[in-house]
């Protein structure tokens, strides 16, 4: 097996005040963690691609936890999700080996993180830019927190390369009042209510 090979890491953090109505008492933010990496199947077909979960393991962890600290500590995380970017020599399945790495490591630092993580991915040239879902930690049924953070860099994925996203925020959307399940009422037995 070859060694991870990443070529650069980026994170982001946005702060939203407002989007054109009163500005709340808190803030929402949102934070994204990128990883450029080789594609090691990229420009050939393998048939054998599960054993790369487990070299992803720990590059999620050390993803996640850097943005639990950009977004200041595992008890302000109330959303998250999850994506892929595939340089054009790779293919989706390729992408889709992020799904339990990603998912995986965001989910051990968060507590009651009972729901699944909302996932995206896609073949892309370089500059690609990727809309990830976000979903409430705990119950995926919170309609408050549907959300989403365009993610992407000029200079990536390249063709043989993978840009593997996470996302976490701090809360629902700034001007929420779509109504559904609330946060407050969350029963989190399923991930779902």
């Amino acid at each position: 097996m070859p060694d991870l090979s990443i070529r650069k890491t980026a994170f982001s953090v946005e702060e939203i005040f407002h989007e054109g109505g009163p500005t709340p008492a808190k803030s929402l933010r949102r934070a994204s963690a990128i990883a450029v990496i080789t594609n090691p199947f990229a420009s050939r077909y393998e048939p054998d691609i599960q054993w790369f979960m487990e070299d992803l393991k720990p590059l999620g962890l050390s993803m996640a936890t850097r943005l639990v600290e950009l977004l200041g500590g595992a008890d302000q995380i109330e959303g998250y999700g999850k994506g892929a970017m595939v340089g054009e020599a790779g293919e989706l399945e390729h992408g889709a080996l992020w799904h339990a790495p990603g998912g995986y490591a965001m989910r051990a630092l968060l507590d009651d993180s009972n729901a699944i993580v909302p996932s995206t991915k896609k073949v892309t040239g370089v500059g690609g830019r990727l809309d990830v879902p976000i979903t409430h930690i705990n119950a995926s049924y919170v309609r408050s927190h549907f959300d989403s953070m365009e993610v992407g860099l000029n200079d990536a994925p390249k063709s043989n390369e993978l840009a593997l996203v996470l996302v976490m925020s701090t809360g629902a959307r700034i001007h929420n009042r779509s109504g559904g399940l609330a946060a407050q009422d969350v029963i989190g037995e399923d991930g779902l209510r």
